[in-house]
């Protein structure tokens, strides 16, 4: 089989002295969406910074493309095509919608354009000269991951996209997700919501103490629920 997109290997994360991830070790094909699932403090953010760059120290391997970047600073990795979409979402408040999505650098071919960006995202455009006050939340997690689409990221990391949105803004993120996949992008998506990430998902790694307890795929959710349910209470 071709070599997967991201994979992580044993990978170890640190905040100042305290010790986060404790060998983690995933895949994530080219056109997966792959969710990291657990509960709250199981290290699952971290593993998306760490991946980024963004903790204050790390170990281990982490390949893109066949690329090792454990020892790469946060900008080359974003050049590499690596974007993370945090769960405070980042929206500058003083900036339109346009000016919003038309801020970060493109990092490589392959981004979306606006107009096509639009038509993924009608509400976004139908709200284009509104600050970043204004937008709902739904909206400010549309313009966020809108915002990566345009920069030519391959792997867009989303932190907990619907957390605090009310269902029907729920089901439209997921309708976005499952679009933006098939355009060709690839997902690693930090769900708590284990519902939506099974409407969304190829396959879902279970996460406890900073490291891989589980690893399922959507086609054998039936005969492990019961083992999901000990691990996250769903």
């Amino acid at each position: 089989m071709a070599e997967p997109l991201l994979k992580v290997e044993n990978l170890q994360a640190w905040y100042g002295e305290s010790h986060i991830l404790h060998g983690m070790d995933i895949e994530v094909r080219e056109g997966e969406v792959v969710t990291l699932l657990g509960r709250n403090g199981a290290g699952k953010t971290t593993t998306l910074r760490a991946i980024m760059g963004l903790v204050g120290r790390r170990s281990g391997s982490v390949r893109f493309e066949g690329q090792e970047l454990v020892a790469a600073r946060s900008d080359r990795i974003a050049r590499a095509g690596i974007a993370l979409c945090p769960e405070e979402r980042g929206i500058f408040a003083s900036l339109d919608v346009t000016e919003n999505l038309m801020l970060p650098p493109k990092v490589r071919e392959g981004g979306m354009e606006l107009e096509a960006i639009y038509a993924l995202f009608p509400n976004l455009k139908e709200r284009a000269r509104s600050p970043g006050t204004k937008l709902s939340g739904g909206e400010q997690q549309m313009l966020a991951i809108a915002r990566i689409l345009r920069t030519g990221a391959k792997l867009l990391m989303l932190d907990e996209p619907t957390e605090g949105l009310a269902p029907v803004i729920v089901q439209q993120i997921g309708r976005t997700i499952r679009e933006i996949k098939a355009r060709g992008f690839t997902v690693l998506l930090v769900e708590q919501n284990f519902r939506f990430a099974q409407t969304v998902a190829d396959r879902h790694y279970v996460v406890e103490h900073g490291r891989v307890v589980d690893a399922v795929s959507n086609a054998e959710l039936a005969g492990a629920m019961d083992r999901l349910h000990d691990y996250l209470g769903v």
